[in-house]
């Protein structure tokens, strides 16, 4: 799982080296893009496939799933830091004051800068210890996770602009994930109300 989770970055960076060396197109006419893009939906993919676990324990039984979706978690915001560290090396050059000033005046990196704000307490508490400190309050703090997922589509889709077809599947995807839950908390509701 360490393997696959780190097999998008060793390649994309394999892919800079290779443009650093040899000057090559690697990364396409456009390096910083590609950077910010690719570790972007790395990102996204791997929130979605971390939301994707609780469904397909469900309807499988399969809960030996469960062990990895901390880790998946926790890969989402390695790469979500990557796609900031990205973002304020490469295109603020390092004046990370500026920040803030983008913030106002961006929408897409306003919803972006804080779906990784949301990320960070996610991350931090991950821990058993956290698990055990938190109690029940664990997982109301991890609900957050939604409004992240929610988020960071919202953050591609402003991104884009014109060409909205590769974030409306992205959207349909977290559609569908949140949907289900849903669908099973009300089911809940009413099998404990028919008792």
């Amino acid at each position: 799982m360490h393997a696959a989770a780190l097999a998008p970055a060793s390649y994309l960076a394999w892919q800079v080296a290779e443009v650093w060396r040899t000057g090559s197109d690697a990364l396409g006419a456009d390096p910083v893009a590609a950077i910010e893009h690719r570790t972007g939906l790395w990102a996204l993919r791997l929130l979605l496939i971390t939301l994707a676990i609780t469904p397909v324990r469900q309807l499988t039984g399969q809960s030996v799933l469960l062990r990895f979706r901390r880790m998946l978690g926790l890969y989402a915001f390695f790469y979500a830091s990557l796609h900031l560290a990205a973002y304020l090396v490469f295109d603020l050059g390092g004046y990370w004051a500026q920040i803030f000033e983008e913030i106002a005046k961006r929408p897409y990196i306003t919803v972006g800068f804080t779906a990784w704000l949301l990320l960070v307490p996610l991350a931090v508490t991950s821990t058993l210890g956290w698990m055990r400190r938190l109690g029940r309050r664990w997982g109301q703090l991890h609900r957050l996770v939604y409004a992240v997922a929610v988020l960071a589509v919202l953050h591609f889709w402003w991104l884009v602009k014109s060409d909205v077809r590769e974030p409306a599947v992205y959207a349909g995807i977290v559609a569908v994930l949140l949907g289900w839950r849903v669908f099973r908390r009300l089911s809940v509701r009413r099998t404990t109300a028919a008792r």
